[in-house]
């Protein structure tokens, strides 16, 4: 499938964290990637694509960086405030959807702001895979390593099956209307919400796994940062 007959889609871009863990100056979206921060690469592979009806971007209310970055006066743009947990950020970007004209029939995709090497093919496949799919699904991998479940000690207490684990990335793509209720009833609940598709299961619904690549990294730590830079390089 073209990319020209993939379906439309929205996109909402949770980046009010911190990111503590590395130990940076700012906020680690704003870091700087290969002369661009981490945002401007994450919001690339989306205000590229054909079939990007709108994008919004839920920041801190008190964000100093944002207005300086030359995507933020893109017309496709849209900047919401960012909530307190992941799942706040997202349902204010998901109602910033709707004032902006949105259905709750149209497809959004969640992706970390921090997630900066998203294939583009990775992008399509997931379009592809999901476009007619009743729930919706989520980018992810098969775990590769020996994994173990730990007591309150720290001592192993099994060995768990790893054909069954996936770990789950993002762009995760959902029906705006269902995303929302979702995650409204979720955190009314007070259903810790890690992700999109945990509030879909909380719902009762099953996402589909769509295997994407490995290298779809979320930067964490500093160790994450000079991987990608090094591997850009290359």
């Amino acid at each position: 499938m073209s990319a020209a007959h993939l379906p439309l889609f929205w996109v909402v871009i949770p980046a009010a964290g911190i990111g503590s863990r590395m130990r940076a100056d700012r906020p680690k979206q704003y870091l700087q990637l290969a002369g661009k921060t981490i945002l401007e690469h994450t919001l690339d592979c989306f205000l590229g694509h054909p079939q990007l009806k709108g994008l919004v971007v839920c920041v801190a209310g008190d964000d100093a960086y944002w207005p300086d970055l030359a995507c933020s006066t893109d017309p496709r743009v849209h900047r919401a405030d960012g909530g307190s947990e992941r799942a706040d950020s997202v349902l204010g970007g998901l109602r910033e959807l709707t004032r902006l004209g949105a259905s709750d029939g149209d497809w959004v995709l969640v992706h970390d702001a921090a997630r900066p090497n998203l294939a583009v093919t990775d992008l399509n496949h997931l379009l592809e895979t999901l476009a007619d799919d009743p729930v919706g699904g989520l980018l992810a991998v098969p775990a590769r390593d020996t994994l173990k479940r730990a007591d309150a000690d720290g001592r192993v207490q099994e060995t768990v099956d790893r054909s069954v684990i996936w770990q789950a990335f993002t762009p995760q793509m959902f029906r705006l209307g269902s995303l929302r209720e979702a995650l409204a009833d979720a955190l009314g609940s007070g259903v810790a919400v890690t992700d999109e598709a945990s509030a879909l299961e909380w719902a009762g619904h099953h996402p589909r796994l769509v295997e994407g690549r490995a290298d779809n990294l979320k930067i964490t730590r500093p160790e994450d940062l000079q991987w990608l830079e090094q591997r850009w390089k290359s």
